[in-house]
């Protein structure tokens, strides 16, 4: 349990930066607003779980490409779970500003290309965050 709330902070703090770097990534939150935090803590919970449960089937099922393209479709894969986080979020209808270039509702090449360039930020991001909790793990924790 506690491995799941430190990857929802984790994927929170993750979305908060690809939403300051990549220019069409839009996350819509006030500061003062509890409200708010609580809605990108959901984000956050829904893109954990997709990226828990359906990342792993998808990896094991593009391994043959992943070979050709040398481990390339690892992007797209990343891009195509943000992609399905924000349909998702867009679906349950808390009124959650969250897009990625347009999408939901417009699809096209400006919703892949930010996807692409947002998962790239979220897992470095998510990478460096993981590398300073390492010693959690050490101690058992």
């Amino acid at each position: 349990m506690l491995d799941l709330l430190i990857k929802v902070a984790v994927n929170a703090v993750a979305l908060l930066a690809a939403a300051n770097v990549v220019p069409e990534f839009k996350l819509v939150f006030h500061n003062d607003n509890p409200e708010d935090w609580a809605k990108i803590l959901i984000i956050a919970l829904v893109f954990a779980l997709v990226n828990s449960y359906l990342k792993p089937i998808l990896k094991v099922l593009a391994m043959p490409i992943g070979f050709l393209t040398m481990g390339l479709i690892a992007f797209a894969i990343n891009a195509a779970m943000l992609l399905g986080t924000a349909w998702i979020v867009s679906q349950v209808q808390l009124n959650i500003g969250f897009t990625l270039g347009g999408y939901p509702p417009h699809w096209g090449y400006e919703a892949i290309g930010v996807a692409v360039v947002g998962s790239i930020v979220i897992s470095i991001v998510a990478t460096i965050l993981d590398l300073v909790l390492a010693p959690r793990k050490v101690m058992g924790l």
